[in-house]
């Protein structure tokens, strides 16, 4: 049973995540509804919107983490949070697809919620018991993207804007909730005055590379996020051109994604890590996950893709906890804050390659310059990448 301090912080990820997800189903919707345009045109801009966020989230994150090294982490926690129910509220008002760019640009600038969540973790737990933590963060996902989605779908078939204003409203309660009830993880003694020059990510990111087996685990993190970052992206778009499926069938899809959270990583992966060590696990949690995206490449049956949405999500939350316990053990609690800035860096430059190549590449498969029509084309590269990040993966010592 985890300390009351982290089941706080587990119910401020839930709450989050419950957010995160109502808002996911509708964006490309509402990208629809601002512009008017076709599927392929819709892809590009929503893969825009995708990648201003990931840019700010790369260039502010090293910084975040170095403020909750140096103050704590709960202010940087609040902050985070409140900065996406700003976020939210701009995207429930926008009456412009600028507008929407400006919400993208401050919820990004602020998107460090999940890297303090990981950082207090670290804080909180001892290094054999620290699978299991981070298990217990993407259960707390799980839960919320249960709900998030599932909720979205419906409000957004009342109101397309409705999910947006709901979401802001969690996004603040939850500042109170925390301000409230969220204690500091980091004690005064074991934090650390660090320059603001290093906030710079290529600072953050060289920091990571002098140490070989941190070098790896960046590489490995680098690669399976952006392809994970570039399906999410994709994933309404795809399932409704694919199988015709609405935002309900989306926002069930995503249901199914946070209960196999769940139980992966609620139940499973502290037993599973420990079992088998954080590199087989990273190796064959990323093949598995490659078996999906394969599948999805070529696959026209819609009740198929929720079957394989199970194994991806085995293979991928397994091999994403085990990195993050892989990378958390090398460092000293005084630069987790530091270190979790600079993977949040790593995974928001996933996070504009990976829209950045699944969107482009579904606008020009779907569009009538295509020599071939071929949708599903992202997820055939996506599935050689994971593949190749199992083989890197084999760098690497326990």
């Amino acid at each position: 049973m985890p300390n009351p301090s982290l089941l706080i912080v587990l119910v401020t990820v839930m709450i989050n995540m419950m957010g995160v997800g109502l808002a996911w189903p509708i964006l490309p919707l509402l990208v629809k509804d601002l512009t008017g345009g076709s599927v392929s045109e819709v892809a590009v801009i929503y893969g825009a919107t995708a990648i201003i966020f990931s840019v700010m989230q790369f260039v502010v994150a090293p910084m975040m983490g170095i403020l909750s090294d140096r103050f704590g982490r709960k202010p940087v926690m609040l902050i985070s949070l409140g900065a996406l129910g700003l976020d939210n509220l701009l995207l429930a008002f926008a009456p412009t697809i600028g507008w929407m760019f400006l919400g993208r640009l401050v919820g990004g600038s602020f998107a460090a919620s999940m890297a303090i969540a990981n950082a207090y973790v670290a804080d909180t737990t001892e290094k054999k018991d620290r699978a299991k933590g981070f298990g217990m963060i993407g259960a707390a996902f799980g839960v919320g993207f249960i709900i998030g989605p599932l909720v979205g779908g419906v409000l957004g078939e009342i109101d397309l804007r409705l999910p947006f204003f709901f979401a802001a409203f969690l996004s603040f309660a939850n500042v109170g909730f925390g301000l409230i009830f969220l204690k500091e993880s980091l004690p005064p003694q074991k934090r650390k005055k660090r320059s603001f020059l290093s906030s710079n990510p290529f600072a953050a990111i060289r920091w990571i590379f002098t140490t070989a087996s941190l070098a790896t685990i960046a590489i490995v993190i680098l690669i399976s996020t952006t392809m994970q970052r570039g399906m999410e992206s994709i994933w309404v778009l795809f399932t409704q051109n694919q199988y015709g499926w609405g935002m309900r069938d989306a926002g069930l899809s995503l249901a199914v994604v946070g209960i196999s959270y769940i139980i992966v990583q609620g139940l499973l992966a502290g037993k599973i890590i420990p079992w088998l060590g954080e590199v087989k696990t990273i190796i064959y949690g990323s093949i598995l996950s490659a078996s999906m995206f394969l599948l999805l490449a070529f696959n026209t049956w819609g009740l198929l893709s929720y079957f394989g949405i199970i194994p991806h999500v085995l293979g991928w939350a397994l091999a994403s906890t085990a990195m993050q316990t892989y990378a958390s053990k090398r460092v000293d609690a005084s630069d987790q804050g530091y270190l979790q800035g600079a993977l949040s860096g790593i995974s928001g430059l996933a996070a504009i390659i990976g829209p950045f190549l699944s969107n482009y590449s579904f606008a020009w498969f779907t569009s009538t310059v295509s020599p071939v029509n071929f949708s599903g084309a992202y997820f055939l590269l996506g599935g050689l990448m994971l593949i190749l990040s199992a083989l890197l993966a084999r760098r690497l010592t326990n």
